[in-house]
């Protein structure tokens, strides 16, 4: 095993509490301003700490009485975790079958790079004809139709995702168990799949990451409770003459907990899918 100098192994460690210091400053700051009193965030000079923890925004943003802001934020977080579902499902859905038949032949590659190369465009450029789409079909201020939009945004990302991870995976694997009598499907399902799946993971979890966190879209496409999703609902709390800066970051803190709960629960497999590929031989 190489061994490394002492000033080597304190400049790797220094450097990663630099790093891990500069990621986690910002959320760190978002939680002390969500439980400070408003005294607290207008005091001069700011208060780092605050004299008193208040977490009454968090039962506010929680409740469920009718009519009230915490009723308005808990829709838009359900309409979120729906919105951002079933993207992610129908883009996986059409991104493993897609991005195996261009690994697998690369001849199509060209196709990818054409889809990939929309992602050039700004999105409001593609903003009138989705507007429009969307009000032909009925589905404007939906969850279905805003999922429907959002897919097409996913639905490259994850195919060029799955293609990196199919591109890892040998083709001789797979002949080897056509030889065996095994159809295209049942490889698939019982061999290339399994081999797959930390790949499958990280693109989910990306694909979820995307459309959680999308704005444009959803604050053009919705206008109310019926499927305005938790990115506008925190942009309303920040629209007003007054602005609650502890609201806002309280909506913020739990916005952000979904999504690191599900990183959490597939960080193994994350992991294994960014480094799948990355050591061959």
């Amino acid at each position: 095993m190489e061994r490394r100098s002492p000033l080597f192994s304190a400049f790797i460690h220094l450097s990663a509490l630099l790093l891990a210091a500069v990621i986690l400053a910002p959320i760190l700051w978002l939680f002390i301003m969500s439980i400070s009193p408003a005294a607290d965030l207008a005091a001069k000079p700011l208060r780092w700490w605050p004299q008193a923890v208040d977490v009454s925004r968090y039962q506010l943003l929680l409740s469920t009485l009718e009519n009230s802001a915490g009723a308005a934020f808990t829709t838009s977080l359900r309409n979120s975790i729906e919105v951002a579902g079933m993207a992610t499902i129908a883009a996986i859905v059409l991104a493993i079958p897609a991005g195996w038949a261009v690994s697998r032949t690369p001849s199509v590659g060209w196709s990818l790079s054409m889809v990939i190369a929309t992602y050039m465009l700004p999105p409001v450029a593609l903003a009138v004809p989705l507007y429009m789409g969307l009000s032909h079909l009925g589905m404007l201020n939906n969850v279905f139709g805003l999922a429907l939009v959002y897919l097409s945004i996913l639905a490259p990302f994850t195919t060029w995702l799955m293609k990196s991870g199919f591109d890892s995976i040998p083709r001789e694997i797979e002949s080897a168990a056509m030889i065996d009598g095994a159809g295209l499907f049942q490889t698939l399902r019982i061999i290339t799949l399994p081999l797959a799946a930390p790949v499958v993971a990280m693109s989910s979890l990306f694909a979820f990451l995307l459309a959680w966190d999308e704005f444009f879209y959803a604050l053009l496409f919705t206008s109310d409770q019926r499927a305005k999703t938790l990115t506008v609902a925190i942009a309303d709390l920040a629209g007003g003459r007054v602005s609650d800066y502890g609201l806002i970051a309280t909506a913020g803190v739990l916005a952000a907990l979904p999504p690191v709960l599900i990183g959490l629960v597939m960080q193994r497999a994350l992991i294994s899918g960014l480094t799948s590929g990355g050591v061959k031989g």
